[in-house]
């Protein structure tokens, strides 16, 4: 409805140019088609750049800022140029019309400008002082990244796979974390810094998504926690945080802020078995009741396998009898199928 509107005025005060023309000194003494040049053209000029508007369906930040730009030097290129030409456009002889170039040249760039805030002010966020054009989301809210996350390295799949469409934003404390921690004299604490800076460094140079690192907010506390900086921040962006810490998914939850834990993907990933399903799988070792052997699954589920102890060492076809959800994961409970050949 406001694009409408703002389409009916940019109409209107193409008209109200045209009329203000009409009744120009000027207009007096020129020729007879002039004004009717002037009319058929301030009427088709708005709605040519309507129609070339409306068939530019998608509109991206990249282009507002290219616009804002743009319009702050094409003004100043104009002013120096209209200078320069001022004297050399006075002494073209019928020249009545140029005198209301700045009025349509304004006129044009303000209904573009104002048509592509309109149509991309859910993907655009900006500050003037006092006053805060908040960001409207709708679905796609960019997710957060603590530093569990990116040490990690499964949000790195996560991305190639396709599964988060929004992108990917870092603090950049977080990035100072890691950075002091490759840096430490700590062995352990350095490889693990060492392994978060180079999942930043795939999810840079990937193409699935998009990865930002942001500084600190305006109001951000430096001797704050790191997990309670980074649900400041994701609160500020009306976006959720994406962790593998426990203590991150508590905070969030008490701010009301949305977030996801890797792990609990993880485990609602996993494959759901049902008596009677067929799994092939390696006994590694002997159970805790007689005859029991125990293997694993590729995603790390235990598999207790009656009368398998002779078979340790060895893959074979089992069929599930049962599953059991614990704390630790899923436990699945097989027999060898006796109906293998």
């Amino acid at each position: 409805m406001a694009l409408l509107i703002l389409r009916a005025i940019f109409v209107m005060v193409s008209m109200g140019i045209a009329v203000l023309m009409f009744s120009s000194a000027s207009m007096r003494d020129a020729p007879q088609w002039v004004p009717l040049a002037v009319l058929l053209g301030m009427v088709m000029l708005p709605l040519v750049v309507i129609a070339i508007d409306a068939m530019i369906r998608c509109k991206e930040l990249t282009v507002i800022t290219a616009v804002y730009f743009g319009l702050l030097v094409g003004v100043f290129l104009t002013y120096v140029a209209i200078l320069a030409l001022t004297p050399l456009l006075a002494a073209l002889p019928g020249t009545p019309l140029l005198a209301w170039l700045p009025s349509v040249l304004g006129m044009l760039l303000c209904y573009i400008c104002t048509s592509l805030l309109l149509q991309t002010r859910d993907d655009f966020r900006f500050i003037i002082p006092y006053v805060e054009f908040a960001r409207d989301v709708k679905g796609l809210r960019p997710n957060v990244l603590d530093s569990s996350t990116i040490i990690d390295g499964r949000i790195a799949d996560l991305a190639d796979s396709g599964l988060f469409q929004s992108r990917f934003v870092v603090p950049s404390f977080v990035v100072d974390e890691l950075q002091e921690a490759a840096e430490s004299g700590d062995k352990l604490r350095r490889v693990r810094g060492r392994r978060g800076l180079d999942v930043l460094a795939r999810l840079r140079i990937g193409k699935s998504i998009e990865l930002e690192v942001l500084p600190p907010r305006d109001n951000d506390d430096a001797e704050a926690t790191s997990e309670a900086r980074v649900v400041g921040m994701a609160a500020d962006l009306a976006g959720r945080i994406v962790t593998t810490d426990p203590n991150m998914m508590k905070i969030a939850s008490v701010r009301n802020v949305q977030a996801i834990n890797i792990n609990d993907l993880a485990l609602a990933l996993r494959p759901v078995f049902v008596p009677g399903d067929l799994l092939d799988v390696r006994l590694v070792k002997a159970g805790e009741e007689p005859g029991q052997g125990v293997g694993y699954l590729d995603d790390g589920t235990m598999v207790v396998v009656e009368h398998g102890r002779e078979q340790i060492g060895r893959t074979v076809q089992v069929s599930v009898t049962s599953t059991l959800q614990t704390t630790a994961g899923r436990l699945v409970f097989a027999r060898p199928d006796s109906g293998r050949a």
